[in-house]
């Protein structure tokens, strides 16, 4: 029998206030260091892409958000160097808990940026699904 082709999966938290996504710099990862993106991280499997994107977001900025609360607001189908990714950006309007850097060995700048005003070094395609998400486009392709 042949082996299927297989996707990774990954979630990611557009969480807005005021106009400032909140972005998180990379430090430490192997990947991207230095540059900015999103609380974020991959599926586990047996977990849906909002089950996911709450598990992640408490490891990495220690608030409680319930599956149910995520908004699907983009999906990118993304081609890595070695692989091909579906990516799955989700926002909320509902928390609990206090914003803190949970992971200050994977990141050392947890900031709030105006929506209009991204840093420089930002992670290229969390830039373009930002984008995408502040213009209402909610699928993308990147690197193909």
């Amino acid at each position: 029998m042949t082996k299927r082709f297989t996707y990774i999966g990954s979630s990611y938290l557009f969480l807005i206030k005021d106009n400032k996504i909140l972005l998180q710099r990379r430090f430490q990862t192997g990947f991207m260091d230095g540059f900015y993106g999103v609380p974020a991280g991959h599926l586990d499997g047996k977990e849906t892409a909002r089950e996911g994107c709450a598990r992640e977001i408490k490891e990495e900025i220690g608030i409680d958000i319930k599956p149910e609360d995520l908004e699907m607001v983009h999906i990118m189908h993304r081609k890595a160097e070695e692989d091909e990714r579906i990516d799955f950006f989700m926002t909320t309007k509902s928390y609990s808990g206090e914003i803190e850097n949970v992971e200050p060995n994977k990141c050392d700048d947890l900031s709030w940026f105006e929506l209009n005003e991204l840093p420089d070094n930002i992670v290229n395609y969390v830039k373009i699904a930002i984008e995408n998400y502040r213009d209402g486009i909610s699928y993308s392709e990147f690197g193909y």
